[in-house]
């Protein structure tokens, strides 16, 4: 978590610069301010965590202070300390919503218990904003990246890489590639992973609602705005905003979203100030966006500013041996919400699994096996249990290929997957290490391993029309 920030607004200098070493030595981040007028534009722009401040000032006072900042600042506590407190004025102040109102002389250990109470009130208040801001959202949940493919794995290497730096990512992929568990991932891997990850689906928002969603709005700033609303950007504080079909941003928005992205700053529809704020922007779209830029309906600059790095996402089609892996996971997340105990899946209907094209990807799939689990009434899902396009698809005569069932150790699956492709590619090291994304040297070095023998040349290695080492399988 970033240091906390305190803003001290005192009329005298030397109490100020009292504040400010007091406050150092015990780790916050201090701002000045020598009056009422100058705190509110420094806290406008620099948003700090808490304010301190004294009651009698000349121009605008505490009190004056606390009722301007309740407009503009609601979530910041203030603490009100005077030399000269009255119960009248103390009233007064918790009436206006001041966090606490102390009395000098000061004593340094309420002070800073005071302080502590004021932060844990604001991280309270921010998290709740966050979480009903998750619970109104339908997203996909997956716990975690899951794959052994050549693509799934170039996938985890792109995202190790580029998770620590503070670059804007774009990931690509059809609709139901996992997009949100990548960027997930890439916050989970960063300095940014106590922070909040606020995801949103810009598809599924209309675009008259779209700025407010975003950089949020104030009270009175149109019709139905009747309190302010933080938005995603501002939710996001610190962390990591994903925009989910980031192209359907509309095209007249993209130019305060660039700004935004730029200069680090927004402005809340129907505010008069300016917010700092300190955001990772990763993005996703299925769309062609060179395309949609050749169309005008995307900015090239905006484009450029998103696609410092991205991360393009196979189809489930295309990585085919994921899905015994995949289809094993979401099993056992469905089998345990659901209390059944089952113990995997048949070798005919995992067949039809590992045959079907997955147009919806792996969020089919996770559909098609909660769906499974639902219907099965054995201790292993069958082909009566799958939806009816997979039960009636293709299984010919392959289709006892493979004899791998769901619940062996993850080493023994990637062992019999590899044996059982190769026994059907009658042997061939090559086109068994093209279908199973692999180079022919890696395909040979784990046959040797499994076998216990150590591969004799580089040219045994490429070697393509040789036998394999025999390794005794459990099919």
């Amino acid at each position: 978590m970033s240091q906390a920030r305190i803003l001290v607004v005192d009329d005298e200098e030397e109490v100020r610069e009292l504040f400010a070493e007091l406050l150092q030595h015990w780790g916050y981040e201090v701002l000045h301010a020598a009056d009422g007028h100058q705190a509110l534009k420094l806290a406008a722009s620099a948003r700090p965590d808490v304010i301190v401040s004294d009651l009698v000032m000349p121009g605008l006072d505490g009190l004056s202070l606390v009722k301007a900042l309740r407009e503009e600042l609601p979530e910041t506590p203030v603490v009100i300390i005077s030399g000269r407190g009255t119960i009248d004025a103390a009233v007064e102040a918790i009436r206006e919503g001041v966090f606490d109102f102390v009395e000098k002389p000061l004593e340094p250990a309420r002070l800073r218990v005071i302080l502590q109470r004021a932060l844990e009130k604001k991280q309270t208040q921010h998290e709740v904003q966050v979480l009903r801001r998750r619970l109104a959202q339908v997203g996909d949940d997956s716990t975690g990246l899951i794959g052994q493919s050549a693509p799934m794995r170039r996938a985890f290497e792109l995202v190790q890489k580029v998770a620590p730096s503070k670059a804007s990512v774009v990931i690509l992929g059809q609709s139901g590639t996992g997009k949100e568990m990548v960027a997930r991932a890439i916050h989970r891997l960063s300095e940014r992973r106590d922070r909040p990850f606020i995801a949103i689906n810009c598809s599924a928002i209309p675009a008259s609602l779209m700025e407010s969603e975003l950089f949020g709005h104030e009270r009175g700033a149109f019709t139905g705005a009747e309190q302010r609303r933080l938005g995603c950007w501002e939710l996001a504080e610190g962390g990591t905003l994903f925009l989910d079909e980031v192209g359907e941003i509309p095209l007249e928005l993209q130019a305060k979203f660039l700004r935004v992205l730029e200069e680090q700053k927004l402005r809340r529809l129907g505010g008069k100030s300016e917010i700092t704020v300190d955001v990772r922007v990763i993005s996703a779209t299925n769309r062609d966006l060179k395309e949609e830029i050749k169309a005008q309906r995307f900015r090239e600059d905006l484009y450029f500013r998103l696609n410092v790095f991205n991360i393009s996402l196979s189809p489930l089609s295309e990585r085919r041996e994921d899905v015994a892996l995949l289809a094993q996971h979401f099993l056992d997340r469905f089998g345990k919400e659901s209390g059944k105990r089952i113990h995997g899946v048949t070798p005919a209907a995992l067949q039809r699994l590992c045959d079907y094209a997955w147009p919806g990807n792996i969020r089919e799939l996770r559909n098609t096996i909660e769906r499974a689990v639902i219907m099965c009434s054995g201790g292993s899902i069958d082909v009566p249990d799958l939806p009816p396009d997979l039960q009636t698809g293709p299984a010919g005569e392959g289709s006892a290929w493979l004899r791998l069932p769901l619940g062996l150790p993850m080493r023994e699956v990637e062992r019999e997957y590899v044996l059982a492709s190769l026994q059907r590619l009658q042997n061939n090291k090559a086109r068994t290490a093209q279908a199973l994304g692999i180079s022919e040297k890696t395909l040979y070095n784990k046959l040797h391993r499994w076998a216990g023998t150590k591969p004799r040349t580089k040219e045994d290695a490429l070697d393509d029309g040789g036998p394999a080492p025999a390794v005794v399988g459990n099919r």
